[in-house]
């Protein structure tokens, strides 16, 4: 089993539910458990900021799935739960990515492991903190001076609050 990240959000009608019924589709699928949910955090869009805020939480996760199968079950999960792809970073149901997937480095045509702008966003950073404090991404970047440095930027985080999610 590979200790996997998967981050959530979602800006667009009943943001809780979806981020519930995503984690919900997750925790359901053969060969992934998830292990630990972080807190809720509301943050201001990043890249196209004329829309909604999103709720953001990060789940962690072990799965025995190679990254590209786990890959293809998220978007069928956002594609079960209306994601459109319409626009990019545009409003959505439900997003779903990959930060980590162990110690791994992939760069592949569909697929970048770990997640190329995960230390540089504050709604990844935050909540990946809460369940786990210690981590560092495979060139060794700890999650503490990625938020350090994240403190002088101007994005907007907002704790939310807690999810119940039957594991």
């Amino acid at each position: 089993m590979v200790k996997t990240y998967i981050s959530l959000g979602s800006n667009m009608g009943e943001r809780q539910k979806y981020l519930k019924q995503a984690m919900a589709l997750i925790n359901e699928q053969e060969d992934i458990r998830i292990v630990k949910v972080s807190r809720l955090y509301e943050t201001a869009p990043v890249g196209k900021t004329d829309q909604n805020w999103f709720l953001n939480a990060v789940v962690q996760l072990d799965t025995s799935l190679s990254p590209e199968v786990l890959l293809q079950i998220l978007q069928k999960i956002e594609h079960d739960l209306d994601r459109k792809r319409d626009i990019r970073w545009g409003p959505r149901t439900i997003d779903l990515d990959i930060i980590a997937y162990g110690q791994i480095e992939l760069t592949g045509p569909s697929l970048t492991i770990p997640h190329p702008r995960a230390h540089q966003r504050a709604f990844v950073l935050m909540p990946l903190s809460d369940i786990d404090p210690s981590f560092s991404f495979p060139n060794g970047e700890k999650i503490s001076s990625l938020l350090a440095e994240l403190n002088n930027s101007k994005q907007q985080v907002l704790f939310f609050g807690t999810i119940d999610v039957m594991m």
